[in-house]
């Protein structure tokens, strides 16, 4: 069978996992290509018109999928930590795209709701091989794969290495490759990886900040453990799983001073993201790190973009101290 993973959304968390998964069980896997000018324009005529850059990327990406595959792997994320769920797009993304895009090959939705955490995916990994008809010995090895590729993954992430490229690692294409950060502007890129990772969205924002010689740091090179001690800084947590885990990750940059500014990735018309940025901002200020807002949405050109960069990183240096 082929199994068909739209690369975007879950793509970024949880593909390496899957994907050794399924093919342990001897299905093919088929990836969307990257986002591209057509993947948007087609998700964006297949969605309602106020629905965030990020579904509209995904039904694009879906789109491009269904003449390809017999089955499209749709999760309906709820939750993978107690008393924190996902946004309620994600938990209803296998009946918008469904409803939204015609002639569709079968989704295929588990619910991922794990309250104890994440490793009770055993239970919907064993539900979802058994249903693909392998038998219980089969989904046992085909766990134990797949635990293992995700783990792998977990610890490139925390390397340094950005998803795409940890993806290649895992199959063979690259070879890592480590290096110590350089003597230069350390700059916390933080949001929701499905955004932050996907070049053309936000139109080559880690390319352009490489070229510039940034050290980029990012909420998955901060482990859970280390994550776990600053989840009480909040007055109160909040309710978004994606949103707890940046503002997370900006209490341990600030203070640990590892950077010298933030720059928060956030996507228009977002909800959980406008209470999000706000305490960004605040907390940013209160610890007296310089603190950038970069929104984008389906007409975010890289000339403008750019431009924020090259005068953020400007005051970085000025601060610094660097001609």
């Amino acid at each position: 069978m082929k199994i068909g993973y739209p690369a975007t959304l879950t793509y970024y968390s949880h593909f390496p996992l899957w994907k050794s998964f399924f093919m342990s069980l001897g299905h093919e896997v088929i990836t969307s290509p990257k986002t591209s000018k057509n993947i948007l324009e087609s998700g964006v005529k297949d969605t309602v018109t106020d629905a965030c850059i990020p579904i509209k990327i995904l039904h694009g990406h879906v789109s491009s999928l269904k003449e390809k595959v017999d089955v499209i792997f749709i999760p309906r994320m709820v939750s993978i930590v107690k008393n924190e769920t996902f946004c309620p797009k994600f938990l209803g993304l296998p009946e918008m795209v469904k409803y939204s895009i015609d002639d569709l090959p079968e989704i295929m939705s588990p619910q991922i709701e794990l309250k104890r955490g994440f490793w009770q995916i055993y239970k919907v990994l064993k539900s979802v091989g058994l249903q693909l008809g392998a038998t219980k010995n089969q989904v046992f090895k085909a766990i134990i794969v797949a635990m293992k590729n995700h783990l792998k993954y977990q610890k490139l992430l925390l390397a340094g290495v950005f998803p795409r490229e940890a993806i290649d690692i895992i199959d063979g294409i690259k070879t890592p490759k480590f290096s110590e950060p350089i003597k230069s502007i350390n700059l916390a890129v933080l949001g929701y990886p499905y955004q932050v990772y996907d070049s053309y969205i936000t139109v080559n924002l880690l390319e352009n900040l490489e070229k510039m010689g940034v050290n980029i740091w990012t909420c998955e090179m901060v482990s859970d453990k280390t994550q776990k001690k600053y989840k009480n800084l909040l007055p109160k947590k909040l309710f978004w799983y994606y949103s707890n885990l940046v503002m997370r990750c900006t209490y341990y940059y600030l203070t640990e001073k590892k950077v010298d500014g933030i720059i928060h990735i956030t996507a228009f018309g977002c909800g959980p993201d406008a209470m999000l940025d706000k305490l960004m901002e605040l907390e940013s200020k209160s610890h007296k790190v310089p603190f950038i807002n970069i929104t984008i949405d389906e007409h975010t050109g890289e000339a403008g973009i750019l431009t924020r960069l090259e005068a953020f990183i400007d005051i970085l240096k000025i601060r610094r101290g660097y001609s």
